[in-house]
């Protein structure tokens, strides 16, 4: 009778993926082969499918259409060229730029703040960020608060901040 092949136990980890077998070293060595085959190539498509917000390029773009200071962020683009949920897109990126390089204690803000800032009526603000809501680029939290998804912020990048590049030139 021939003696049977010691178990190999492998623990592989890459990044967040992470898998752990034991069997005999012909069959640990498929078992690794096809980690390294199908996994990781996957990984890496379902990366590039993943949005990242990059925030040293969030803060090109918001450069001279948001700045921050002591009393919090300030919009410097004229209100009266950008369109209700532009405005809306637009403070609440600021905020959530502001809170992830440590400017601002919070990255989200209540309605009654985002009415004040629009400098709309209580009903336009809460149509608009209704829409906004609907459309997943905000989203309203248990305290009713209002932050920018991370796909509103990619859409903002993409679409809002060139338009309103583009009307504040004119």
């Amino acid at each position: 009778m021939s003696a049977k092949p010691e178990k190999i136990h492998v623990h592989i980890k890459y990044k967040d993926v992470e898998q752990q077998f034991s069997a005999d070293p012909q069959e640990a060595w498929l078992l690794l082969n096809q980690f390294f085959k199908e996994l990781i190539p996957s990984f890496e498509i379902a990366q590039k499918l993943w949005l990242n917000i990059d925030i040293q390029q969030l803060a090109k773009d918001l450069n001279g259409i948001v700045a921050f200071s002591g009393d919090g962020a300030s919009l410097l683009a004229p209100k009266n060229k950008l369109t209700d949920n532009e405005a809306l897109l637009v403070w609440l990126a600021a905020y959530y730029l502001g809170h992830k390089l440590g400017l601002i204690n919070c990255d989200s803000l209540s309605k009654d703040e985002l009415q004040a800032k629009l400098g709309k009526s209580g009903k336009i603000t809460s149509t608009r960020l209704g829409e906004l809501v609907k459309t997943e680029m905000v989203t309203k939290d248990a305290d009713d608060r209002f932050r920018v998804t991370t796909f509103g912020v990619t859409q903002t990048q993409k679409d809002v901040i060139p338009k309103i590049r583009a009307k504040t030139r004119a």
